[in-house]
């Protein structure tokens, strides 16, 4: 074995209580499960309506409560010392929230209005304690800067699809990456799920991502 060889790393944490993920994204089940703490997923199926003249950091609040919400309220005293976490994540330029593109065009004409400028990415996380139902919420937020973009660029990059699921129609964790210059700020709050800003949340109810002292 080379000297600087080691084993796989496990990690030991004393977690204690069980947490709940009131989302299917495949982003923010692979974030979390990076922590190393255990989790199940339960889909919210929350209302994600909101009124126009909220604002980007009260958006992802309110949605990232209402999930985690809509997964307690169904638990009927079932896992009460779970934690319930949910998240919102939008993508903002010029004041305005630019959701999941309703087609391939609708795609495109984002992408073409982010190149080569400066766009702000929110994500709210609500934590709910199961047993007593106190939650806490909180956001951050991360300017992302795009490459200038060829029309040829931007066609060849919807393509693929994978913009098809994406506020904002990009994916900064995958071929998106591509795309984008620089960001200023938390990197896992764009993917859709800050994981220093959780890891401090969880620590208020008892889950230690590492061990105190």
């Amino acid at each position: 074995m080379l000297p600087w060889h080691k084993e796989p790393f496990i990690l030991d944490n004393t977690q204690q209580r069980p947490i709940i993920l009131a989302s299917t994204s495949p982003r923010r089940k692979e974030l979390i499960a990076s922590l190393h703490l255990a989790f199940d997923v339960i889909p919210s199926h929350a209302n994600e309506d909101t009124p126009p003249e909220w604002t980007p950091e009260q958006t992802v609040q309110e949605l990232a409560l209402r999930k985690a919400l809509a997964v307690y309220r169904g638990l009927e005293g079932r896992e009460q010392e779970a934690i319930i976490v949910g998240s919102d994540t939008v993508v903002v330029l010029d004041g305005e929230i630019l959701g999941k593109p309703v087609d391939e065009a609708d795609a495109e004409r984002m992408l073409s209005r982010l190149q080569g400028r400066v766009h702000r990415v929110f994500t709210g996380v609500a934590c709910i304690d199961g047993g007593n139902g106190q939650s806490l919420v909180h956001y951050r937020q991360t300017d992302v800067t795009m490459k200038e973009l060829s029309d040829a660029t931007i066609r060849a990059y919807v393509q693929t699809g994978e913009p098809s699921d994406k506020a904002g129609s990009y994916a900064i964790q995958g071929i998106g990456a591509s795309l984008i210059d620089r960001i200023e700020g938390c990197y896992f709050n764009v993917v859709g799920l800050p994981l220093s800003l959780l890891s401090d949340m969880l620590d208020g109810f008892g889950v230690h991502v590492l061990p105190r002292t």
